[in-house]
């Protein structure tokens, strides 16, 4: 270790070395005082907790056997009171009971007698490194947990910190949440966020009520007893058993039909279920959060959703941000996004320009976060720029413009209808198929086409 080549945070260190030998001490002294800012030295562990109580020390050296109370249990009696200083042991007379004795005691390193000052060195520069990168870590998780949190969501902006702290806030609580947005900003994220944070023993079990039939929804949720209905061959728990001392996240509440509307109120109310076919009430102990991109008490007004349901689920109300209120969180997404699925295509990350940034910043984001996930995954994908992908343009292709367009107007609404309309001539009109890619709902979809009329 060259003392010229010694940065400032490890010239920094302080050092305390404790032996009851004089040449040793001196030796030890002379050795280190070139690279570290403070270098003490006490002849027994008394004369070392004076020092110790007057200065805070880095890191200590000190002999197995010290006069009066011995090395290992002066320093696990420091250890007791919290001390976290990095302890090097050294010893002339080593053995096994004395190593593990040390090793009990925290020991970062265990030097035996005589031992050169290179070796010395290295022990503490290990040390040193080991203490360096403790703190590096600290603070790249404090950073990961300042942009992600532990409640996985992403962001940086006011209205991400003050979600997080809401979901920290309702988490531990039993009462029913109801998560509204747009198709696409993360409310199952969110919803597995609560569930996170609660410490319910049971499972997270998330159901989509729009895709499911009213016939199935019933047995899928409630469950059913053999000969239930025809092909019930057999019988089967649903999905609030699955759930029970957990969390069950019904996803688009709003679409669930009026009937099944009835029987859920019901269970809420109750806290019990009955398998379709049976006569037996079954109790469930389930938290129950849903989830909505529509206005429900808009629903409710025109009577497609039952206002005593409206007003059990919405206890707890969470609103999750389009992206378009959080523009200045999408270099952190994408960054985020171009990081993890770099990782899991097996392809190098990329590097987005200023340029690239601000194209990401100026589009609307109709499919929200969703949307933008789907093109940072294009863009590794078919090695383009998000310029290109949000065009519809590949490289080395020569898509022409849809509907007669010119391909260099790059104002936000001709780019938005140019990538959409691409899209959708990529599906052959499938709006269903074109509204997954796009990470948007078809009613979304469906809007945009017919206000650009074209609803062929």
């Amino acid at each position: 270790m060259d003392p010229r080549r010694i940065d400032s945070e490890t010239r920094m260190t302080s050092v305390l070395i404790v032996d009851h030998e004089p040449e040793s001490r001196s030796f030890l002294q002379r050795g280190l005082k070139n690279y570290f800012s403070l270098v003490e030295t006490a002849e027994s562990a008394a004369a070392a907790e004076v020092l110790n109580d007057r200065c805070y020390f880095d890191l200590i050296i000190a002999d197995i056997r010290l006069p009066g109370s011995g090395g290992v249990e002066w320093v696990t009696s420091l250890r007791g009171q919290g001390a976290a200083t990095g302890v090097i042991f050294m010893t002339a007379n080593a053995d096994l009971g004395s190593a593990i004795a040390a090793l009990r005691a925290g020991a970062e390193d265990f030097i035996m007698k005589p031992f050169r000052m290179e070796q010395m060195l290295a022990a503490v520069k290990r040390f040193v490194d080991r203490q360096k990168m403790q703190r590096e870590n600290y603070v790249l998780q404090r950073q990961v947990d300042h942009l992600y949190d532990s409640s996985g969501m992403v962001g940086e902006c006011e209205l991400i910190r003050h979600l997080c702290q809401v979901i920290k806030r309702v988490a531990p609580m039993p009462s029913t949440v109801l998560i509204e947005g747009e198709s696409g900003t993360g409310k199952e994220l969110a919803a597995r966020a609560i569930h996170q944070w609660s410490g319910r023993p049971g499972s997270f079990v998330p159901v989509n009520c729009g895709a499911i039939t009213a016939e199935l929804l019933e047995s899928e949720l409630f469950g059913h007893i053999r000969g239930a209905f025809t092909g019930a061959h057999q019988a089967r728990e649903g999905l609030f058993t699955y759930a029970n001392e957990g969390t069950l996240f019904l996803d688009e509440i709003g679409e669930m039909p009026l009937s099944m509307q009835a029987h859920l109120l019901r269970v809420l109310e109750e806290r019990t279920v009955r398998p379709v076919g049976s006569n037996k009430e079954v109790p469930v102990a389930v938290r129950i959060i849903a989830a909505t991109n529509q206005n429900l008490e808009e629903r409710v007004r025109s009577g497609e959703f039952r206002e005593d349901l409206f007003y059990r689920l919405n206890v707890l109300s969470i609103r999750m941000p389009a992206l378009r209120e959080r523009v200045g969180d999408i270099p952190v997404l994408a960054d985020y996004f171009s990081q993890s699925l770099a990782a899991e295509l097996g392809v190098a990350r990329p590097e987005f320009s200023a340029f690239e940034l601000a194209c990401l910043e100026r589009y609307d984001w109709p499919g929200n976060v969703r949307e933008l996930k789907n093109v940072i995954e294009r863009c590794l994908l078919l090695n383009c720029t998000p310029s290109q992908c949000l065009a519809g343009i590949n490289p080395g292709s020569s898509i022409p413009g849809t509907g007669g367009e010119d391909d260099n107007d790059l104002q936000l609404e001709s780019v938005e209808k140019r990538h959409i309309l691409r899209v959708l001539e990529s599906e052959r009109g499938n709006k269903s198929a074109a509204a997954r890619l796009l990470g948007i709902s078809r009613k979304t979809l469906e809007r945009k086409v017919q206000a650009w009329g074209l609803n062929g």
